[in-house]
């Protein structure tokens, strides 16, 4: 062999030698085949790892790697091949092939044209890629992009679906659509109920949804995939529908459709399993992990929704109805009565509205707690709704009050033969709560379009001015006047005046004097409020006290006025007098408050030692209240107040209360006094009274006493003092200081 083919000779081989190098040590396939594939010339080693086949059968059979194609890949590829022989251009392929050990392994093949030179044959080199890791990544993030886009979708429906059954249907449908999930369900479950009252599916089998429907709720056992859901709230998978008992009772439905893999994921708001999500998909293993940590975000989101759609609800709810009664509220009231006006106007027709109140629930609901009375107000409710006929036109419009729309009247008779009728049916029979047995009673107060009002507001106003009118005479009905309108202009006047009196100084104080009947010596004041407005002059007490008890201004006032007659008693003290004791009125209103008792300890404190103040309550103020009542008034005599009846006699209360009170003086009302001349039965009832306080030890004061007879006979049944217009009107401070002067020479 000449040198020069020797050297030829062992390039070759060198050549030969790093080929097989490089092929044999790289991860891919490296192969070398005629352009028909029917001869291989070179197969690297990777080809048993990929494919795990040996090597030597693709020598043998040089197409044998296609017998491992995928399936549902193996024509597209053999069509592929062939096309590419025909042709001289690169070919690209992307299939699967199935290994001897049953995995699944994606393959990218790449092939480059040789072409023939020098008499040699034209070839095919080829590079076999296993992807499999990037194809899995990739469905990986197409996964989970689908259930994102699904997310997304649910989202926007949060900001725009304000239906809850709008909100579950869009679900499902995303979840078809952008989710690729070849079947949805979706139900929600109403609060107390015991199955689902809302469904939406979506997919490809309304039949199956009913078919969830009626599992999910059925006694079965085990539990059904819904069951353990919306038992553990947390997600039910099934990957192996033919061994899963979960899934017995629509097994051959779920291999019928096609479905591989089935999730049910709870709806949880405020920590109750409240509906549940379906998915169904054709392929086994579909919810890995990653998409599982998204469909719960995604159950998550459709249970905020539900949340958001309910609170919606009950706020839309409490806006135009009565939460307590389930009628309409003031609020809608209003507008429901527009309604009903407009339309009486259009037709030329007229209506009543009666606005009606029950009489004392305050203290009745006192008396039996919140839930008792809580279930009057349901109960009367109803049975208003029963004899108006017409749900819509009844309302409750305050805490003890509601409103009824009689439409269609000719005259006042009708109204009044229509209340007639409703009484006996709404409180006749007794209310029943717990083991007692109520009789209500109510007033009521009408007005009537258009001679009352043309608008819902007018027609409103009037009914309660008249209303307030019946409550005040005792009226069973009132129609409404135009009188009723301008006396409450007046009182709210009145009212603003009086708001202002107390920053401007406006009150003041006078006292009139009560003196010993035996001695005729001062032993003490009562303090009178006034009034001396600087537009209208003096304003008698009986026109602004009820009103201020009525306002709540009287808590203020009260409280200035106890101030002021301990600072004028100390004045006295100052200007050398045995100052008399001063007697201040304590009104309902005052008594009642939770810290009476704390605003007098706090005025007391500036006094001294010995405060000198008496306290005059009536007697009917006491029993509204009276363990509570009682209480108090203990414990401001144990600050050095002295606790005086006023007007005794002309209550209700119990004798056998007298020995409960903490009192100290009786004062006999002046009606008992004025016509005890002339009438034997007052003179008894002064006797008795003065016997009966003495008895108890306790000093009797006769009020109103204008006459030295008066007088004469009060000493005879050993009244201790009086006080009237005999001894003194009402002075203010600077004359009042007088008379103590005069009386102390």
């Amino acid at each position: 062999m000449s040198p020069e083919v020797q050297r030829l000779y062992r390039e070759v081989r060198e050549s030969d030698i790093r080929f097989r190098q490089i092929a044999e040590n790289i991860q891919d396939i490296f192969f070398l085949t005629d352009t028909h594939y029917s001869r291989m010339f070179y197969v690297s080693p990777a080809y048993e790892r990929i494919w795990g086949r040996p090597v030597a059968s693709a020598y043998q059979d040089p197409l044998s790697w296609t017998e491992a194609i995928h399936p549902d890949d193996v024509e597209r590829i053999r069509s592929e091949i062939k096309w590419d022989a025909r042709g001289s251009r690169n070919g690209r392929f992307e299939f699967r092939i199935l290994r001897p050990d049953g995995a699944v392994r994606w393959i990218l093949a790449r092939t480059f044209f040789i072409a023939a030179a020098g008499g040699s044959q034209a070839r095919v080199a080829g590079i076999c890629t296993d992807i499999t890791e990037r194809k899995e990544a990739e469905a990986r993030i197409q996964q989970l992009n689908r259930v994102h886009a699904v997310l997304s979708g649910i989202n926007s429906l949060i900001v725009r679906v304000k239906d809850r059954c709008q909100l579950l249907k869009e679900s499902c449908r995303l979840a078809v659509e952008k989710g690729q999930f070849r079947f949805a369900w979706c139900a929600w479950m109403e609060a107390g109920a015991a199955q689902f009252r809302r469904v939406a599916w979506s997919g490809d089998s309304e039949e199956f949804a009913g078919l969830l429907r009626k599992s999910a709720t059925a006694g079965t056992t085990p539990a059904t995939l819904v069951q353990a859901a919306l038992a553990s709230q947390l997600p039910a998978i099934s990957e192996d529908i033919h061994t899963d008992p979960r899934v017995e009772a629509y097994r051959p439905e779920i291999i019928g459709r096609g479905y591989q893999s089935i999730a049910a994921l709870p709806l949880v708001v405020d920590g109750k399993s409240v509906g549940c999500l379906v998915l169904a998909a054709a392929e086994k293993g579909f919810f890995n992990e990653g998409e599982l940590r998204l469909l719960i975000e995604l159950a998550g989101d459709i249970s905020f929704a539900l949340d958001h759609i309910e609170k919606a609800e009950r706020l839309n709810y409490l806006a135009y109805y009565d939460e307590l009664t389930g009628i309409a509220n003031r609020t809608f009231f209003h507008e429901r009565l527009s309604i009903h006006v407009q339309s009486a106007a259009r037709t030329g027709r007229k209506l009543a509205l009666v606005v009606t109140q029950i009489e004392r629930f305050e203290s009745i609901a006192e008396t039996l707690g919140r839930s008792a009375a809580d279930h009057l107000i349901r109960e009367l409710a109803a049975r208003l709704t029963q004899c108006v006929g017409d749900p819509d036109a009844v309302a409750r419009v305050g805490p003890d009050a509601f409103a009824a729309v009689i439409p269609d009247i000719t005259d006042e008779a009708q109204v009044a033969h229509a209340i007639e009728v409703w009484w006996p049916q709404w409180l006749g029979a007794a209310f029943k709560v717990e083991d007692d047995e109520l009789h209500l009673a109510a007033n009521a107060g009408i007005a009537l379009t258009p001679v009352d009002g043309n608008d819902s507001d007018t027609l409103l106003r009037h009914a309660e001015a008249a209303l307030k009118k019946a409550k005040a005479t005792g009226d069973r009905h009132l129609f409404y006047t135009q009188h009723l309108s301008e006396h409450s202009s007046e009182r709210l006047t009145l009212e603003s005046r009086l708001r202002r009196a107390l920053e401007n100084e406006e009150f003041q104080i006078h006292y009139q004097p009560k003196v010993d009947l035996e001695t005729r010596r001062v032993t003490g004041v009562e303090a009178l409020l006034r009034w001396q407005n600087p537009d209208i002059g003096l304003v008698q007490p009986s026109q602004f006290i009820p009103l201020m008890e009525e306002t709540g201004i009287i808590v203020d006032v009260g409280a200035w006025a106890l101030r002021q007659a301990c600072r004028d008693r100390s004045r006295w003290l100052e200007l050398g007098f045995k100052a008399p004791r001063v007697a201040v009125n304590v009104s309902t209103v005052q008594l009642r408050r939770n810290d009476f008792v704390q605003m007098v300890k706090s005025v007391l404190s500036t006094t001294g030692d010995e405060p000198g103040i008496e306290f005059e309550v009536t007697e009917s103020l006491i029993m509204q209240d009276a363990a509570d009542n009682i209480a108090k008034l203990h414990a401001v005599r144990d600050l050095g107040v002295k606790i005086a009846i006023d007007d005794f006699g002309t209550g209700y209360s119990s004798l056998g209360y007298l020995t409960k009170l903490p009192v100290q003086v009786l004062k006999i009302d002046r009606s008992f006094v004025t016509s005890m001349l002339d009438d034997p039965r007052s003179m008894t009832l002064v006797s008795t009274i003065i016997s009966l306080a003495h008895a108890l030890r306790l000093e009797v004061v006769a009020e109103g006493v204008e006459s030295e007879e008066q007088a004469k006979i009060l000493r005879l049944v050993r009244c201790d003092q009086m006080q009237g217009y005999l001894v003194g009107r009402p002075l203010p401070f600077d004359d009042i200081t007088t008379v103590l002067t005069r009386h102390r020479s």
